[in-house]
């Protein structure tokens, strides 16, 4: 009986140790998974890998970039949503996660509930483009050539729903314009058509828009953001000459599943700051029209919330569908 206690007292000691060795197992103990929404080769992904790379450096795991594109983020989403929430699995968001809480009648998945904040990366003011061919020279100009052609200027998007249809729709309610949205599948087609002079105007980032206005083939009228960009101190905003209040920037955010442990979130949150604060990964953002933010999870909270009204609007005053 005695002999029998002792060996059952070794077996809960020995399981109590395994499990002791469990717990203490340090963070990251494998590769981790960063989800990107979005195809290859755009601002989205080149930012992951470059996060990713200082991630790898400094967590001392692979940082493995995982392109899931397509349904508006929702794929790369859900997967995110629906996994473990270890630490391992880590999704880049973006403005679609706020826009799709109204965008779409049911989800599969709950965009706050599901998901903790990590940090805020930084946000990207897009800007107001039109062919060279308009007569109109500024915004202001632009927007009374509109106004005396009703149902006639058309802009295009890159599909249904998306940032930048949105954008068109509040120019076009705050400015009382009648103008024709054209949607297409992705920015690239959208560009190329307005390039040709097919379209009459459209929306960009600097990374996309810049290399044809400084070309000549594109006119740059207005920023998207509240403020003047810092990439293009020059040019106006919207808000300043046509619409007080008009606000609308793509942006960049790190999150994970909901159940992820505070430790780990805070983890997290320390080495991305300090891969944001990083002089060259700094510049690289910000030649690429980011300006950088690094928040905390709960300024990310207020901001995501912010951005699930203000887009929520949109949807709601244009009647926007998805594709």
């Amino acid at each position: 009986m005695n002999r029998l206690c002792f060996k059952s007292g070794l077996f809960v000691v020995a399981i109590s140790c395994l499990a002791g060795v469990a717990l203490a197992q340090p963070y990251p103990s494998k590769p981790l998974r960063f989800v990107v929404p979005f195809p290859p080769g755009g601002i989205n992904d080149v930012m992951a890998r470059a996060l990713g790379q200082k991630l790898t450096e400094s967590l001392g795991q692979p940082v493995v970039i995982e392109n899931r594109a397509g349904a508006g983020t929702i794929i790369g989403t859900e997967l995110v949503a629906k996994s473990a929430p270890d630490g391992y699995t880590l999704l880049l968001a973006s403005a679609a996660h706020a826009i799709n809480v109204t965008l779409h009648r049911k989800l599969p998945f709950d965009p706050v509930k599901d998901f903790a904040l990590v940090t805020l990366i930084g946000t990207s003011p897009f800007f107001l483009v039109g062919h060279p061919s308009l007569p109109a020279r500024d915004l202001k100009s632009l927007v009374a050539f509109a106004r005396s052609r009703p149902g006639q200027l058309q802009y295009s998007s890159s599909g249904s729903g998306t940032s930048i249809h949105l954008m068109g729709e509040m120019l076009k309610a705050g400015a009382k314009l009648d103008i024709v949205h054209v949607p297409y599948k992705g920015i690239a087609p959208a560009l190329i058509d307005l390039i040709a002079g097919q379209v009459h105007f459209s929306f960009g980032s600097w990374l996309t828009t810049g290399p044809h206005v400084r070309a000549g083939k594109l006119r740059i009228y207005a920023a998207t953001s509240p403020q003047r960009s810092k990439s293009v101190p020059d040019v106006p905003t919207i808000a300043e000459v046509a619409i007080p209040g008009y606000s609308a920037v793509a942006w960049y955010g790190i999150i994970v599943p909901a159940a992820t442990a505070r430790e780990i979130v805070t983890r997290l949150h320390g080495e991305l700051t300090r891969a944001l604060n990083a002089p060259d990964l700094n510049e690289r953002l910000t030649s690429q029209g980011v300006e950088v933010t690094a928040s905390t999870p709960a300024q990310f909270a207020d901001f995501l919330k912010s951005e699930i009204e203000r887009w929520g609007t949109a949807v709601r005053q244009s009647g926007a569908k998805p594709d």
